[in-house]
């Protein structure tokens, strides 16, 4: 007997995949994580490694919004335009005067950003907007650091670079070229990578049409996460807690005794050693020696604890263990480390924002519905 084929019916059930993991939810030029082969790509198919020793900021910036490395007289150009848009809006400067000064940093800069961007009227991204909110943010961060110390806020300079001008307004003296060196390092390392929990949610926010300031402050909100932007403030506390190369051992055993993470090590994507941290770790030598033999002590035992937990696994180390070393070299306490992180992503974040207008389409995944068969009938409140 041959089943009536139109009474045949497929319900469709999509695949649950926890996290998204695997799923492909862009198409991008900006960067590439190549988790498998541990490199990473800024756009134009520059490696990490080959870039960050030959850039600024403010390079990377103009590399990661227009797709190609600008000459002198554009890098001039985008500098003028970042050095105009440093000093607060009053909105923005009010905003910040009003807030407690010990508020959580990254609150802070959410906030404030959204003044700073607050308009009359529904605008679409532009790369004027990129570059005005990316130079903007270190005025913001210092400011907020300066009011944690009961200090009065100091004045971006216009004859400063990006990085240089963050350190000048955290402690109002020139800062020693070294310092400027290892943070603008950072930043570099850290303005892009691949599809991250904070540019997923900036590309989110992008695709229903809204403003550039929305895209970014939902980006601050993402990353303010301890499991995304504060693995480098983790990763540092550890080291404190560790104190010394000679208590590594003990401390590391006793630690994964008590089935703690080590922060540091792993990564979502990179199945090998973090091409970034690779570079931070040679830097952390000459920004900061004595906690580098620390460190190196403690990323020593703690890969090797890994291994013989979970031989299967892939710990190795990650762009924060690092980092926390080389922003502790450049006189940034580690208060700041989520705020510097959002300081130095926020060029990724806009570049992915302009990138996604040329095709916008909301995003709107499927879910898969786990409570109990429809029909239910709700009982009137006076008999609950």
């Amino acid at each position: 007997m041959v089943a009536n084929r139109a009474s045949v019916h497929f319900t469709f059930v999509p695949e649950f995949s926890p996290g998204l993991e695997g799923v492909v939810a862009a198409q991008t030029a900006v960067s590439e994580v190549d988790g498998a082969n541990g490199r990473l790509i800024y756009r134009g198919g520059y490696l990490i490694e080959d870039l960050s020793p030959v850039v600024s900021f403010e390079e990377v910036a103009y590399l990661l919004w227009n797709g190609e490395l600008p000459n002198k007289t554009q890098l001039d150009a985008l500098c003028r335009q970042m050095s105009a848009a440093r000093p607060l809006k009053d909105t923005a400067r009010g905003t910040l005067m009003a807030m407690d000064p010990q508020t959580d940093l990254m609150d802070t800069l959410r906030t404030v950003v959204s003044a700073q961007g607050a308009t009359k009227t529904l605008t679409k991204p532009t790369q004027e907007e990129a570059i005005a909110l990316t130079a903007v943010f270190p005025s913001i961060v210092a400011a907020a650091y300066r009011r944690r110390q009961g200090k009065e806020i100091v004045e971006p300079r216009s004859d400063l670079t990006h990085a240089a001008n963050l350190l000048w307004m955290m402690g109002d003296e020139e800062p020693p070229v070294e310092r400027v060196h290892f943070l603008e390092s950072y930043l570099v390392l850290l303005a892009d990578h691949g599809l991250n929990a904070s540019t997923f949610a900036a590309r989110v926010i992008a695709s229903t049409g809204s403003d550039l300031t929305s895209c970014v402050v939902g980006a601050i909100g993402a990353l303010k996460g301890p499991a995304h932007g504060g693995a480098t403030f983790a990763a540092r506390t550890m080291l404190d807690k560790i104190g010394s190369a000679d208590n590594a051992e003990k401390w590391l055993r006793d630690a994964h005794a008590r089935h703690e993470r080590f922060a540091g090590f792993g990564h979502r994507v990179y199945r090998t050693y973090d091409p970034r941290a690779k570079l931070l770790r040679e830097m952390a030598k000459a920004a900061a020696p004595e906690l580098h033999r620390t460190a190196a002590r403690t990323e020593e035992l703690a890969l090797q604890i890994l291994h013989e937990s979970h031989p299967e696994r892939p710990n190795a180390t990650n762009v924060d263990f690092w980092a926390s070393v080389v922003l502790t070299g450049a006189g940034i306490p580690k208060e700041m480390f989520t705020s510097l992180f959002a300081t130095s992503r926020v060029a990724g974040w806009t570049a992915h924002v302009l990138e996604s207008l040329a095709d916008l389409r909301i995003i709107r995944p499927a879910s898969v519905w786990t409570g109990p068969p429809p029909g239910k009938k709700p009982v009137p409140l006076a008999s609950r």
